[in-house]
């Protein structure tokens, strides 16, 4: 019998993936399902970026690039770091990959030792805890609070950080709870890092330009940090670009160059014509993701309003990202058709089941009694989702 290595089955299955897998053979069986489960922007690529990556085929860019990208698109990245964050890069310190996903494992594979403890704000993304495991780091889950709009305070983070400490994980805006922190917010963060002149920052800021607070904030713009954060973005959700598979990682040079070493081992260089259309996407107008930003705002105060009348859900107003993320413990215990529901995972498939919407169980963000909603759908879908899930819950009794 083939043997399955310890490190593959000590991992979680994405739970996200799986919610869509199930979405596809609901569907597939010719049922009305709406998705709101992936993180997947609905919007067309912009024009010119498609337009510049059928250049590329013609202009017969079709070769292995620099394992960390073209210099071409780094150079438009440093750009983009110095014009948008006021953060000097150099192209050396930039390293392009298959989307930002990559190259968050990349950089805990390149800096973390077995037995080393990695900070992680939670509610967090489904990928971080797996990752930091499977890097054979520890994970060490701060407890964010709803009441302080699942945002860690300095308080927390100091008493979370040890001798053993070499991450602390950070994402703003947040997936899955939307939540942004303030400039004064990553100042006191970065306050107590001051004392901790070992740990690393890595800052996953993918959601960047989808803030509804206005300005954009990086934690490496506090005094000190910028040679001690690892920061990762991409293309994915700012210029709807999933599929592109586009993300890269700005980091001190030798961090780069360890990345660098390391993804040259098992993927070198991302999709050649990908990053050409990458490269357009920072070079470019930038009219159209404001356009979308406004969109996921306008959405999200929709699905706010419509969350207000379903029975058993707290809500927190997300203030970037594109998801909602409801407290529904007060459903615990109810039932419907012989049906009770024991936990928020119950509840997620009594959803899929009853209501034919699709979401997301909060314990694989590591808060259990959530779900997680993406609003990166129409507005129809939106209002249609909504009235389904308030007619289901108002079954449980």
């Amino acid at each position: 019998m083939i043997q399955i290595s310890q490190r593959v089955n000590n991992l979680s299955a994405s739970a996200t993936l799986v919610m869509l897998q199930k979405t596809n053979e609901l569907r597939a069986a010719g049922v009305d399902v709406i998705g709101m489960s992936a993180g997947e922007p609905d919007f067309d690529t912009p024009l010119h970026i498609k337009e510049a990556a059928k250049r590329a085929i013609d202009e017969n860019y079709s070769r292995y690039t620099a394992v960390a990208g073209y210099e071409s698109l780094r150079r438009e990245i440093c750009g983009k770091l110095n014009r948008e964050n006021g953060l000097e890069y150099t192209p050396a310190q930039i390293v392009v990959g298959n989307g930002a996903k990559q190259e968050l494992a990349n950089a805990l594979l390149a800096c973390v030792n077995p037995g080393d403890e990695v900070v992680i704000p939670v509610p967090a993304w489904v990928s971080y805890v797996e990752m930091v495991k499977l890097a054979e780091g520890v994970p060490v889950l701060v407890r964010a609070e709803a009441s302080n709009d699942f945002k860690i305070t300095a308080e927390q983070l100091r008493a979370a950080l040890t001798p053993r400490t070499r991450v602390m994980m950070l994402n703003s805006p947040c997936n899955p709870t939307g939540s942004v922190y303030s400039d004064d917010e990553l100042a006191a963060l970065a306050g107590v890092l001051a004392d901790f002149p070992d740990v690393i920052v890595l800052s996953d800021e993918i959601y960047e330009h989808i803030n509804f607070t206005g300005g954009v904030r990086s934690i490496a713009c506090q005094p000190g940090m910028a040679e001690r954060v690892i920061l990762i973005n991409g293309v994915s959700k700012a210029y709807a670009m999933t599929g592109w598979r586009i993300g890269y990682l700005a980091a001190p040079l030798r961090v780069a160059k360890a990345v660098t070493k390391l993804q040259g081992q098992y993927t070198s260089g991302a999709s050649s014509i990908a990053q050409k259309g990458a490269e357009a996407a920072y070079a470019g107008p930038q009219q159209c993701v404001e356009e979308m930003r406004r969109a996921f705002e306008r959405r999200r105060d929709l699905i706010c309003e419509l969350a207000a009348s379903i029975p058993g859900w707290k809500c927190n107003r997300p203030q970037g990202a594109f998801y909602l993320f409801p407290d529904v413990t007060a459903l615990i215990g109810r039932s419907h058709g012989g049906r009770t529901i024991q936990s928020s995972g119950d509840y997620v498939l009594y959803l899929l089941e009853e209501a034919h919407v699709a979401c997301v169980d909060g314990a694989a963000f590591c808060a259990d009694g959530y779900i997680r909603l993406s609003y990166a759908t129409s507005d129809d879908n939106i209002r249609e989702a909504m009235r389904r899930i308030r007619e289901a819950t108002e079954k449980l009794k």
